[in-house]
């Protein structure tokens, strides 16, 4: 904060546990990198190299080292992981990641499929070497997951070591815990908390609406992911009662 205002919600402080902002990068220059750091670094905790960008996107390793050096994690998107998988370069893509000084990854089955056994597996392996993010649910629209699907799934990759587990929006916030016009699925979130602590989960919320529900019914120091560059400080506000949608929310009114 420049400038002291009472009735503000406190904020976790970095490094964090809970509270997360999750930036997707799909393929910011050098300089927007830079110029990103600089104005938003403070209220970003994680960079997503989104989807399969990192494969085609110049000066890559330059740009990892920048948001390592401001202190933020980076990783490789899931569909990547996936891509990887696919055609059985496991090892390739543990040889990647120690490169590139990586020390975060994502393991998601959203695009391919394998038994929940051998995603689980790959959890456990990445887990001794890295901070895993594990990604439920489908990216396919036409695939709902059963309520006590997605909290067994999440149990058990908690369990096989994920350091949190992410719930699939992509980047459109239109499947998963969303429906297709981006509603969120109430009743969905409310099912899966009754036996996943919010802490352990990170929302994909690339919506303003959506960010505004999980703000509100879950609290300033939600978890928050597949966030734009140019909203993580409008999400800050949001976060802090500082934007219209939460204005009222942290104020004591006499």
């Amino acid at each position: 904060m420049n400038f002291y205002l009472s009735d503000m919600p406190e904020r976790t402080k970095k490094p964090r546990e809970n509270g997360l902002t999750m930036m997707m990068d799909k393929g910011l220059s050098i300089n927007d990198t830079k110029n990103f750091i600089d104005m938003c670094g403070n209220h970003t905790d994680i960079i997503k190299l989104g989807f399969g960008t990192s494969a085609i996107s110049p000066h890559i390793e330059t740009k990892i080292k920048l948001y390592k050096d401001a202190g933020l994690s980076v990783y490789l998107g899931g569909t990547l992981f996936e891509a990887f998988i696919i055609r059985g370069m496991f090892k390739e893509y543990k040889d990647l990641n120690r490169k590139w000084n990586l020390d975060m990854c994502e393991v998601s089955d959203g695009s391919i499929k394998i038994s929940h056994q051998e995603k689980c597996n790959y959890i456990k392996e990445l887990a001794k070497e890295f901070r895993v993010l594990s990604e439920v649910g489908s990216k396919d629209e036409t695939k709902l997951i059963a309520p006590y699907r997605w909290i067994e799934l999440m149990q058990k990759e908690l369990e096989a070591g994920a350091w949190k587990v992410i719930a699939e929006a992509r980047e459109g916030g239109n499947v998963g815990i969303y429906n297709k016009s981006g509603d969120v699925r109430s009743d969905l979130i409310d099912e899966i908390l009754t036996k996943i602590s919010n802490d352990d989960i990170v929302w994909e919320a690339p919506k303003k609406p959506q960010q505004v529900w999980f703000i509100k019914q879950l609290g300033t120091n939600v978890n928050l992911g597949n966030i734009a560059w140019d909203e993580v400080i409008p999400l800050e506000t949001l976060r802090i009662g500082l934007r219209g949608d939460t204005f009222f929310d942290y104020i004591n009114q006499k």
